[in-house]
């Protein structure tokens, strides 16, 4: 009587970037009970989902889908997790969300667009806070399909760096996804990451 359920799930890494990241062995992914993350690329919502129990009824999760039809998907099911605001919009263009969006900890990106770095970093603008976190997820035939995989991510880096973002991990997401790669850091750290960083470093 008047206990609370426990629902177990099951997150499935050979359809969630975020999913096969974390059984890989990423070392953090940002997000924890009370975020706010901002996710682009959200399809269908089945990895907003999960981030969605993540954050828990203290955060949110802003999610960016393109296609009206696979938002649809999305929409019905925000309706049941009053903690996602689904966003059917083109992510290329934050400025026509920036209403519906407040500021975030954490921005994900699952694109798979040529730009991707500058979409991630037009969106980081306007939403992320300064010494706040990204996660990107990367294919590399996205990125230059005349390239090996490892340096299409290598590139990207370096894109990701000239917007601002600081590149702290790398993981390639073999046996679950070919290709791909998931990159984790901060965005315009803050004098006291830079320390803490150097201090890394050093010891």
């Amino acid at each position: 009587e008047g206990e609370n359920k426990v629902e177990y799930r099951v997150w499935n890494p050979f359809r969630s970037k975020l999913g096969a990241a974390i059984v890989g062995g990423i070392e953090n992914i940002y997000m924890e009970p009370g975020s706010k993350v901002l996710y682009l690329g959200a399809a269908s919502g089945t990895t907003v989902s999960h981030v969605s129990d993540i954050v828990g009824e203290n955060g949110v999760v802003y999610a960016v889908e393109f296609s009206k039809r696979t938002g649809r998907d999305l929409v019905n099911m925000a309706r049941k997790r009053p903690n996602i605001i689904p966003i059917i919009d083109d992510a290329r263009y934050p400025k026509r969300y920036r209403m519906l969006v407040g500021m975030v900890d954490v921005i994900f990106a699952d694109v798979a667009q040529p730009d991707q770095a500058r979409i991630l970093g037009l969106n980081a603008q306007y939403f992320v806070k300064n010494g706040g976190h990204f996660v990107i997820s990367i294919k590399a035939n996205c990125i230059d399909s005349t390239l090996p995989a490892e340096a299409a991510f290598a590139k990207e880096v370096e894109r990701l760096k000239a917007e601002k973002f600081n590149p702290k991990e790398q993981l390639t997401l073999e046996p679950y996804e070919k290709d791909h790669a998931v990159v984790t850091g901060i965005y315009r750290p803050t004098p006291e990451q830079l320390a803490e960083e150097e201090e890394q470093e050093e010891s």
